[in-house]
């Protein structure tokens, strides 16, 4: 099967190495975009119409989150901050301060806490009650941490840096209590929407974790190397993208069978996300711009409509 005719998300002038689907809130679900041209995008997640721009910083933004409920955004830039936004009215209500550029920023489940890494190798914990209170500092990393998650456990945070592991960190203690042994360096780390399997990337091996328990629950080896991945547990479907070429791959979970292959793309994929309910998922290119790819119950499919921005 092939996608065709994907909904085109212009407006990014460099290429876009994150992009992520909100929860389902009372108002819908949301789509929000980190570039390379120093701004982020905030989209409607089911037609991928543009809402408005995160304009601010002034480096470039290489991570954007919206925390649960879609009201606040976090970015973090190579300007050494990060923002955070109310996403309703789009204004700037706190910069925090690194000494260093900032790969990544997550917020905690209840937005108390936002979580933050990069060219430091210290991951950052700041009291978003207290923004102006010095950040709780935990190291241990040796490399850029480019990736962090939150788990079902409040506690437990995981993070991945340029490494042949990941880290389980217990928030509490401030210590490392579990690592995740790759084969290879770390290139992509994502959670499913449900927030039960996080994903990860090294080499041409895509690997699924339990993110209670951190078992490993399956392995693919493929044709090429991966640096990024999104994989829908309720769908049994991941997708993928790759420096080596254009096109974004979707895969069977049960079989490793590669179902689509989308091209469309100019540039390679940096990052892909799956909507909530799986339907769609997106895919952010070195060429500027999204695409959210469709599937329907004869298989998948895409639209031709091109949102303004």
């Amino acid at each position: 099967m092939r996608v065709d005719g994907p909904i085109i998300c212009p407006g990014h002038s460099r290429p876009v190495p994150d992009c992520t689907f909100s929860k389902v809130t009372d108002y819908g679900y949301f789509m929000i975009s980190a570039c390379l041209d120093g701004k982020a995008m905030l989209r409607e997640g089911p037609t991928g119409d543009w809402i408005g721009s995160f304009i601010g910083h002034k480096g470039a933004v290489w991570s954007a989150r919206l925390n649960s409920s879609a009201e606040l955004a976090a970015t973090a830039s190579g300007d050494f901050t990060v923002k955070i936004w109310n996403a309703e009215t789009g204004a700037c209500t706190h910069t925090l301060t690194h000494k260093h550029i900032v790969k990544t920023a997550i917020f905690s489940e209840d937005s108390n806490r936002l979580y933050t890494g990069g060219a430091e190798k210290k991951l950052r914990i700041f009291d978003l009650e207290k923004p102006d209170a010095e950040a709780t500092i935990l190291e241990g990393h040796t490399k850029n941490i480019n990736f962090l998650t939150v788990t079902p456990n409040p506690n437990l945070l995981v993070s991945c840096a340029a490494e042949k592991d990941l880290r389980v960190w217990d928030l509490r203690s401030g210590a490392t209590v579990s690592k995740i042994e790759t084969a290879d360096e770390c290139t992509g780390m994502t959670m499913s929407a449900d927030g039960t399997t996080i994903s990860t990337t090294f080499g041409s091996t895509v690997a699924m974790w339990d993110s209670t328990s951190f078992e490993q629950i399956k392995s693919f080896t493929l044709p090429r190397t991966v640096d990024c991945v999104a994989y829908h547990p309720e769908r049994a479907q991941f997708v993928t993208g790759s420096d080596t070429e254009l096109w974004v791959r979707a895969y069977d979970f049960s079989t490793g069978d590669e179902i689509a292959c989308n091209k469309g793309h100019h540039g390679p994929v940096r990052s892909v996300a799956y909507n909530p309910d799986g339907s769609t998922y997106a895919s952010g290119s070195e060429d500027g711009t999204i695409r959210i790819w469709e599937w329907t119950k004869e298989g998948a499919r895409g639209s031709t409509k091109t949102p303004a921005t």
